[in-house]
This record gives C-alpha cells, structure tokens and sequence, in this order.
C-alpha cells in the first residue's frame, strides 16, 4: 500500500481512534506518556501528534512544536490543546523529513508512532539532526516482547497490519539510537516486554 494511502486510513481513523484506545490507554498508555512528558526541557517537539493525547501530560509552560502527517488528525490536535489550553504550534508535515534547521529543539518527543512511521530509521536521524547537542530524546512505544511465544505471535499479526495499516509490532527503535548518536539515559520495558519507555540524549 502506498503512503498516500497510508495517510487516507489515518484520516479516515481519526474520529474513532480516541475511543479504540480509550481502554489500552487507561491501563497502560496514560502512565508511559506521564513518564515521557514529565522528561521534557525548553523548546519541545513532538513527532506524530496523532489526536494530541500527550498534551494533557506536559508540563504547565511547555514550549512544543508538533507535527503530524494526517490532517485530520492534526485537527483532532487543534482541538484538544484548546481543552488542555496548551499553547502548541501544529503543522502537517512528515517525521522523516522535518522542515526544521539542524539543532532547532532540546527535546524531541515521539509516542507509539515509530511502529508506524514507514522508514523509523530515518525519522530518527532527523530526530538527531533537529537536536542540540545534550537535548533529549524521549519515546515511548510498543516493540518486539521478551517473551518468544508473545514474539511469534506479533510477527504473525504483523502480516495483516503492516500491508493493511503500516503498523509493526516487532520493530525496537532503541536498538538504532546508538547508530544516531544517542546516548541512553534511561528505559524501561512492561507489559512482557512489548511497551518501552527510552530516555536518550543526543551527541
């Protein structure tokens, strides 16, 4: 499938994801984001902002940048930091080619994303590039299990969503930061291992 139509079923996702995920994000999303946004300094970008769920998790004050690819869901976005009233620049506009001059952010955020985003390894070298040296990478996202039986199991689901929606379960991006230039702080891993939280700082 085409990234155009990649995009086409994000938008057409839009109305609806909020109430998909509500149960997932109750039980364990809300508390990674907490974990996630309670790590940010200065100027913040967020990658993906999808519906805007991370805004409630900032801290009052935060000074964010967030793109997403999918207008729809950018305007989901827009609405939800006017209920938050979180101040926020939004823009469409791809994590695999930000429109950003180099060492622009201390922080750069991306939550349950980069199992979407077609080529994540690239998206993380634009992560690096828009950093200042020491900023901060911060993620959160759902990735290969520790457990084998769990692991099979995703791979085996991955041969429906990665056609139908781009979605990976077995990817694990804290694997690539090294070869960015990261340094890992920070990390945890629930949930069998399958939801991981990384705290990185840039070179």
């Amino acid at each position: 499938m085409s990234e155009e139509k990649f995009r086409q079923r994000w938008n057409e996702a839009a109305g609806t994801f909020d109430k998909m995920i509500a149960p997932m994000e109750r039980r364990w999303l809300a508390a990674g984001r907490d974990w996630v946004c309670s790590r940010v300094q200065g100027e913040v970008l967020e990658l993906a902002v999808g519906t805007g769920l991370n805004f409630p998790h900032y801290p009052r004050g935060t000074r964010l940048t967030g793109i997403e690819w999918a207008p729809e869901m950018l305007r989901k976005a827009r609405t939800r930091a006017e209920e938050t009233g979180l101040e926020v620049r939004l823009q469409v506009a791809d994590a695999t080619e930000l429109p950003f001059e180099d060492d622009s952010f201390d922080t750069v955020v991306c939550t349950l994303s980069l199992c979407c985003i077609s080529d994540h390894d690239r998206a993380l070298a634009e992560a690096a590039r828009v950093l200042r040296p020491g900023g901060r990478l911060l993620l959160l996202d759902h990735v290969a299990s520790t457990v084998p039986p769990l692991r099979w199991l995703q791979r085996l689901v991955e041969r429906f969503t990665i056609p139908r929606e781009g979605e990976h379960f077995t990817r694990r991006p804290a694997e690539r930061l090294a070869a960015h230039g990261f340094d890992v702080v920070d990390s945890e891993r629930q949930l069998f291992g399958i939801l991981e939280r990384v705290h990185a700082t840039a070179a």
